[in-house]
């Protein structure tokens, strides 16, 4: 196979590296340097064609194959990711994302266990047999894949959510084509090398911008589609998979709450709040982007927080550092908006809140606590996505909850008590898709992950993540035929009676 080069203009097709044949490429720009890492290319609508009709030709043979034979093959994917040292990957991750290395190391490191625990789910979980609804019949349904699945992935984590859906996806029988972020398409890239055992066209990884993710889903050879991004893309991503009837997973990001009751414990919430705010410089969907703490412990709350910010240090992802850059300069320019405005609008700041005097390159960005904020100001409102943790002083555990939930977004909330009562009626009451208490942003590869109202439809992970690529066929089967009553031609005194008159 050719060797992966990162700015090769390389896309992954029929089992291996090559050059893409469109024309336009982009530069991939590290966020700490602001220094080019690679460059990739612009997929057209036919590069996407051919690759997308290869993809059909595999999966027709792929989804043939017995549950067991798919499971042992995403277990010699396992394998391969297992022997890799990472270092690899996880350089070129912190290159082109900018978050800490041991993060990008974290990161891979988790992967192979989710090939593992979809092949061995869909080789336990084939369909379903209910109580017949009449004798000697047998009901059933069995599932079946869609065909060729579409995965539009996100910056932040570009190889543990590319493997979150496609693990899922390749267990349901189903032909996969990822399209990487614009930002961070060479870890995915490389990263995808791991499945160059599979047969050819089966996995493949085209880059492009959002018109090369549009041609994917508009083709006629694709057929389900899953998403993770802000809610603008995935309401595109949505709508013109909806245009197909094509079934979609959109995972379109939160602005999560955090409580902090009267009954917490604070050593915990504190060291729990710092890295829900702060971790990958608050470029993760479930990160806590609004505080309400209660008034009896809101200013040892508020303290302790701001001791630990001030302690992060902010730096190259190399380097020492628990805070690396943005994303990108767009991504910084949205947060110094949003903390701008709360501090015009009456927020108090208590660190942060600028770029480091002492990084002068790169789109780095304090990161910064802020009290005293209210319900009208856009940082409580709309995703911040970066490292701010804006805080409301509330004055009952119920107002909290009012407010947690006063907002269009519900992918996850978090809640430090002590009291059972209170943890059980957060978890009742957040309009959320996930809800943790004393242990923020925890996932589970068992367990669904996804948002209520703007945050997305569907669900990845657990038994759900893979029921979304995969299609139900009912069957019954009559094992001693019959002639039923209710069949054709209707017996007389079934009809109307005009001579009774009957109404």
């Amino acid at each position: 196979m050719t060797e992966f080069d990162p700015f090769g203009r390389h896309i992954f097709a029929d089992g291996t590296f090559r050059e893409s044949e469109s024309l336009e490429s982009m530069d991939v720009i590290d966020p700490a340097t602001e220094e080019p890492v690679g460059s990739v290319a612009v997929c057209d609508p036919d590069e996407v064609e051919a690759v997308i009709e290869g993809a059909v030709e595999a999966q027709s043979a792929w989804g043939d194959e017995p549950a067991g034979t798919r499971a042992a093959a995403l277990h010699e994917v396992a394998d391969s990711i297992e022997a890799d040292d990472f270092e690899r990957i996880a350089t070129l991750m912190t290159r082109e994302h900018g978050k800490p290395f041991p993060e990008s190391e974290g990161e891979l490191a988790n992967v192979a266990g989710i090939f593992r625990y979809y092949a061995e789910l869909a080789r336990d979980d084939q369909g379903n047999v209910p109580g017949s609804t009449q004798a000697e019949s047998f009901q059933f349904d069995r599932a079946f894949p869609y065909g060729v699945t579409v995965h539009i992935v996100p910056s932040n984590f570009p190889v543990l959510l590319t493997a979150w859906t496609v693990a899922a996806s390749l267990a349901a029988g189903n032909a996969v084509i990822v399209k990487p972020s614009e930002q961070t398409p060479l870890s995915t890239l490389q990263f995808i090398e791991h499945f160059k055992g599979l047969p050819d066209g089966l996995v493949s990884c085209l880059t492009g911008r959002g018109e090369t993710a549009q041609a994917m889903i508009q083709s006629d050879g694709t057929d389900a589609v899953a998403f993770t991004g802000g809610v603008e893309t995935g309401q595109q991503v949505s709508t013109a998979a909806g245009k197909q009837l094509m079934p979609a997973v959109i995972e379109a990001g939160g602005n999560d709450p955090l409580i902090v009751t009267e009954h917490a414990p604070m050593e915990v919430a504190i060291a729990g709040s710092t890295t829900a705010a702060f971790h990958l410089s608050g470029q993760v969907c479930t990160a806590a982007e609004r505080f309400y703490v209660h008034d009896a412990v809101h200013d040892e709350f508020v303290d302790g927080l701001v001791e630990m910010t001030e302690a992060l240090r902010v730096g190259n992802g190399f380097e020492s550092s628990e805070i690396g850059p943005l994303v990108s300069e767009a991504a910084r320019d949205n947060v110094e908006r949003l903390v701008e405005d709360a501090l015009e609008k009456g927020a108090t700041l208590e660190c942060g809140g600028q770029v480091p005097p002492e990084q002068e390159t790169g789109w780095f960005y304090e990161p910064t606590v802020l009290t005293d904020v209210t319900p009208e100001m856009a940082i409580v409102r709309e995703e911040v996505f970066g490292p701010v943790a804006p805080i409301c002083r509330v004055e009952s555990f119920e107002e909290a909850l009012t407010e947690a939930n006063n907002s269009e977004f519900g992918l996850g909330a978090s809640v430090f008590t002590t009291d059972l009562e209170e943890a059980m009626r957060a978890y009742e009451t957040l309009e959320a898709g996930m809800v943790w208490i004393n242990n923020p942003m925890i996932d589970n590869d068992a367990i669904p992950f996804g948002g209520w109202k703007h945050s997305g439809i569907g669900r990845e992970l657990g038994r759900q993540g893979l029921d979304a690529f995969r299609q139900t066929k009912m069957g019954v089967i009559d094992w001693n035929p019959q002639v039923h009553d209710w069949w054709y031609p209707y017996p007389e005194e079934w009809f109307y009676d005009t001579e009774e008159k009957r109404f």
